[in-house]
């Protein structure tokens, strides 16, 4: 006769499943807002800034369910500022002050990493706990927006620029284009404030994606490629715009600024930096090779 062998349920199992059955009763409903509101552009436009959630906060809970061996291996170490960011996040979720409630998520898994494995497990989860507060919304778009001021002369000048060397009568007076008759205003949330977000976050990922977040020097150099080319592609977007508005063509105008076919253009810039990722693994050495090799005796 064979001994069934019955295996009893690992209470530290049971407390983190408990933890996230919590957290998920608390936030699901905020976190089915926020993504109703990216897809269907229908949350303020400070908000709309942090789409990128969409695809940061599956990423971050793969790399969590990828993390959970090295968890379970970590030594508990309850770190007194973990129940602090604790009493912390639950006070901010109960203010019922929109902002607060949104970043007491970040914090309170910051808190439940602290107070649970202790430093360790805020190294092990460092980079899941940046992508979600990062993609947490927040009021820093309102708050630079008012300094955006240069960036948004910097595009129409460049803008009005290429459409005179094409041969198009354009006359820039700071942020305005001025084109047939018709005016074109590089607001501030024209910018590409929500671009270079995206771009930002979007390489952060494909650098840990790729183990390339690892050197400093690659990463430099990546983030800086990273931005020029996300202001690049803004220059040249709100070119076209100009000459959609300009010579009379609404349709191209709606479809490029908001409809799809924004979107289709950031997905396509976005494409663009895996090739120069590759580049730059391929090319950049992290340390330089000795020119002399040494031979063991």
């Amino acid at each position: 006769m064979y001994q069934r062998q019955i295996r009893t349920t690992n209470p530290k199992e049971l407390f983190n499943y408990g933890i996230i059955a919590i957290l998920t009763l608390l936030y699901a409903p905020i976190f089915i807002h926020w993504c109703e509101g990216w897809i269907k552009k229908t949350i303020s436009t400070e908000h709309e800034y942090f789409s990128h959630g969409l695809i940061g906060f599956p990423f971050a809970m793969y790399i969590v369910w990828t993390n959970r061996k090295l968890w379970y291996r970590l030594r508990e170490s309850h770190h007194p500022l973990g129940i602090g960011l604790l009493f912390l996040g639950g006070f901010f979720y109960l203010s019922g002050i929109t902002e607060w409630v949104n970043l007491s998520l970040p914090i309170i898994l910051t808190g439940l990493c602290l107070w649970l494995k202790g430093k360790a497990g805020l190294k092990l989860q460092w980079f899941p706990l940046l992508l979600v507060f990062l993609a947490t919304p927040n009021s820093i778009p309102y708050l630079i927006a008012p300094f955006t001021l240069p960036l948004q002369s910097f595009i129409a000048g460049t803008a009005g620029f290429i459409l005179n060397q094409l041969g198009m009568n354009i006359n820039v007076d700071g942020i305005y284009l001025y084109m047939g008759g018709r005016v074109v205003e590089v607001a501030p949330y024209c910018a590409g404030l929500k671009m270079l977000f995206t771009t930002i976050y979007v390489c952060l990922m494909l650098l840990y994606w790729t183990g390339t977040i690892s050197s400093q020097r690659k990463t430099i150099y990546f983030l800086g490629l990273a931005v020029i080319i996300s202001v690049t592609a803004n220059i040249i977007r709100n070119t076209f715009l100009t000459f959609f508005h300009g010579t009379g063509n609404e349709a191209m105008f709606k479809w490029l600024h908001d409809s799809w076919g924004g979107d289709m253009y950031s997905a396509l810039m976005l494409m663009s930096l895996v090739p120069v990722l590759n580049w730059i693994d391929a090319n950049f050495l992290d340390t330089a090779q000795p020119s002399i090799t040494q031979k063991e005796i």
